[in-house]
């Protein structure tokens, strides 16, 4: 076997997984009870939709892909920032 196949063999294991993760968070960003459950579900799948963005454009060779998960992710971090102070001050200013 070859190291194409192989590479893209763990492209295919790479992809299950993360589908998994994708459902896993989705029923804890729907279930979660409390706010802090379902914010950091989110974060997490946002994070992993980014990964797996880059995961798809190392298989279909495409820089774009890889531009859009910079952006998805830096999102994310923003999330995460709003969340923070909404907690630690209890509003959000720009």
């Amino acid at each position: 076997m070859n190291i194409v196949g192989v590479f893209q063999e763990v492209l295919y294991f790479a992809a299950v997984i993360y589908t998994l993760a994708f459902v896993l968070y989705g029923i804890r960003a729907i279930k979660g009870p409390t706010t802090a459950d379902i914010i950091l579900a989110v974060d997490c799948l946002s994070f992993d939709m980014a990964a797996f963005m880059v995961v798809l454009g190392i298989y279909f060779k495409s820089i774009m892909l890889a531009s859009g998960a910079i952006i998805l992710a830096l999102w994310a971090f923003m999330l995460d920032i709003y969340y923070t102070k909404y907690v630690l001050y209890g509003e959000v200013e720009v």
